[in-house]
């Protein structure tokens, strides 16, 4: 997990008024309001950037990925996101990913 010390703060005081106590109710790692980003392991060996955004819904986001000429190339529910992996018009892939804690 990448943090920007004070971004939980500017969320809260800005798009996010509630961003703490929700993150505090499914008991969230301690920073995770200042994470921008995280690093992940290679899964076929091939350096790259991949950029995941965070989405209120997988499913709308994607179907208006999907009507700008998007290609959904997959999507999974696990317990804490529902995501989608699309590829755009011009062959980069990004994922949308909606947060989906579990129920405390």
């Amino acid at each position: 997990m990448i943090r920007r010390p004070g971004y939980g703060d500017h969320l809260a005081a800005t798009v996010d008024p509630g961003i703490r106590e929700r993150q505090e109710s499914i008991s969230a790692p301690p920073g995770f309001a200042d994470a921008i980003a995280w690093l992940a392991p290679l899964t076929n060996g091939q350096d790259h950037w991949h950029v995941t955004f965070s989405v209120a819904s997988r499913d709308d986001s994607a179907a208006t990925a999907e009507k700008l000429g998007a290609v959904l190339i997959s999507s999974e529910d696990t317990e804490w996101a529902k995501t989608a992996l699309i590829r755009d018009p011009q062959g980069a892939e990004l994922t949308l990913s909606q947060f989906t804690p579990p129920s405390p």
